[in-house]
């Protein structure tokens, strides 16, 4: 069997139309590509160098490794050291002020005069008090001497005695004198009845009738004595009344008197002393600071004249705003920087005052403060009364805490963290992008904050970021 050539496929128009271009199209791109190259190559290298030219290059950034370490929370305010005890010697007395002699940096001694006032007048006075006081006392004595003698009451008491005596006498007198009487009527009545029976003589009834008025006579007689025993009982007690009515007479003169000695005394005690205070004395060992008045002058009581101190015993005073003052506790420490040395003092805190007042700032602003007084903790200080000096007063402290400088922080949202007082924000960098990250801030000092939470230690955290960083910017440490 004999093969035949199959008969060809006839081809579309498209078919046809490729095949004849085909020779014309790659013939040239053979012949002409080698040319175009370098143009290609050109365009590749001025986009690329336009692709670089504006990409944004890395910024430059400072920044701080997060790091443990020890941190002190202070307030800062300018104090100024004085005497913990300035004593003000004043003028005790009215009077004649001798010349002071000492002048400013003296030294004294306790009980060494400092001071005198010219004590004549206050001697006069004293004198003149006691003459007083003599002229009173004897003018008691005076009085007491009007008074009755004991020895009269007793007399007069025993009179009343002896008059009651002859007054229960005369009274039993008339008693019997009456029963006789009584016995005698009688008597008379008895006899007159046997005179008329005839039974006895017209004599012995007439005799019986004599009897009876004698008896009557007798009474009488007996009743006028015991009258006047009645009457001299009642003599005598009125005798003795007014004796003891003298007695008690001059008792208010006495008191007035007593009083009158009374104040005498006082005045004297107050004028001895003043007179005894006109030579001033010394109350410390220490040194003068103020002379107020040197010149021989007349001073009144209280006039101001020397202050006196001991400059070794100093104190610091500082005057912090009362929202300060509330973190600082006694015990506190305290630093001392910039009072002329190289050297930091140190302090502790010994009381806050309980009292806050009220001063202007320099910006005219109204500030409630307080001050806190503070104590040297070494005795040989190079300060004196009143000189200026810089202090920082630590209300907290802590050991081996995870820190970062303060210029790393800045404000941001607090997300689901409540808490915006402790909620701050910085730029960490990695991978050589800065990230932003939420942390928590416990306390802050001037020049670091104590973290709490999210940072770790040796991360990098730039400083004093500006508005141009954002999370994924590209950075560059700086070298310095």
């Amino acid at each position: 069997m004999i093969d035949r050539p199959s008969k060809p496929v006839p081809l579309t128009k498209e078919e046809e139309t490729e095949r004849s271009i085909a020779p014309t199209t790659t013939k040239p791109k053979r012949k002409y590509f080698p040319r175009q190259l370098p143009y290609i190559l050109g365009g590749l290298g001025i986009l690329t160098v336009l692709v670089l030219a504006f990409r944004p290059s890395p910024m430059m950034v400072d920044v701080a490794e997060v790091r443990r370490g020890d941190v002190n929370v202070t307030v800062d305010e300018e104090g100024e050291t004085r005497i913990r005890k300035r004593y003000v010697v004043s003028a005790p007395v009215d009077g004649r002020l001798q010349r002071i002699k000492l002048d400013e940096g003296d030294r004294v001694r306790k009980g060494d005069i400092i001071a005198q006032i010219d004590p004549l007048p206050l001697e006069s006075d004293v004198r003149e008090a006691q003459a007083r006081l003599r002229q009173w006392q004897a003018e008691k004595t005076g009085v007491e001497t009007q008074r009755p003698k004991q020895e009269a009451l007793l007399q007069a008491e025993a009179r009343i005695l002896a008059a009651v005596a002859k007054q229960r006498e005369a009274s039993a007198k008339v008693e019997r004198t009456r029963a006789e009487l009584e016995q005698a009527k009688r008597d008379r009545q008895r006899n007159q009845q046997l005179h008329s029976d005839g039974v006895i003589s017209r004599q012995e009834k007439e005799r019986a009738e004599l009897e009876e008025t004698t008896k009557i006579r007798a009474l009488e007689a007996e009743q006028r004595v015991l009258d006047s025993t009645i009457a001299e009982v009642n003599a005598a007690q009125k005798a003795l009344s007014i004796l003891r009515a003298e007695q008690q007479d001059p008792d208010y003169l006495l008191d007035v008197y007593d009083a009158r000695i009374a104040s005498i005394e006082a005045e004297l005690a107050k004028l001895t002393d003043d007179a005894r205070r006109t030579n001033i004395t010394s109350p410390i060992d220490g040194y003068v600071f103020r002379v107020n008045l040197e010149s021989a002058k007349y001073v009144e009581a209280g006039a101001e004249l020397l202050e006196l101190g001991n400059p070794q015993d100093l104190e610091i005073v500082v005057d912090l705003l009362s929202s300060d003052a509330v973190k600082v506790k006694p015990g506190a420490t305290m630093f001392l920087e910039h009072w002329g040395g190289e050297s930091t003092l140190e302090a502790k805190v010994r009381y806050i005052e309980p009292s806050a007042f009220t001063k202007v700032s320099a910006l005219g602003v109204e500030e409630q403060r307080v001050n806190v007084i503070a104590d040297f903790v070494d005795t040989d200080i190079p300060l004196g009364d009143r000189y200026r000096v810089e202090t920082r007063t630590v209300v907290w402290s802590g050991q081996d805490v995870l820190v970062i400088p303060l210029s790393a922080l800045f404000r941001c949202e607090p997300g689901n963290n409540r808490n915006l007082s402790n909620t701050w924000c910085t730029f960490v960098v990695e991978n050589n992008q800065a990230q932003k990250r939420q942390i928590e801030v416990s306390q802050r000092s001037n020049f670091e904050a104590v973290i709490e939470s999210g940072l770790e230690v040796e991360e990098k955290v730039i400083l004093h970021p500006n508005e141009q960083i954002k999370s994924g910017t590209m950075v560059k440490i700086s070298e310095n």
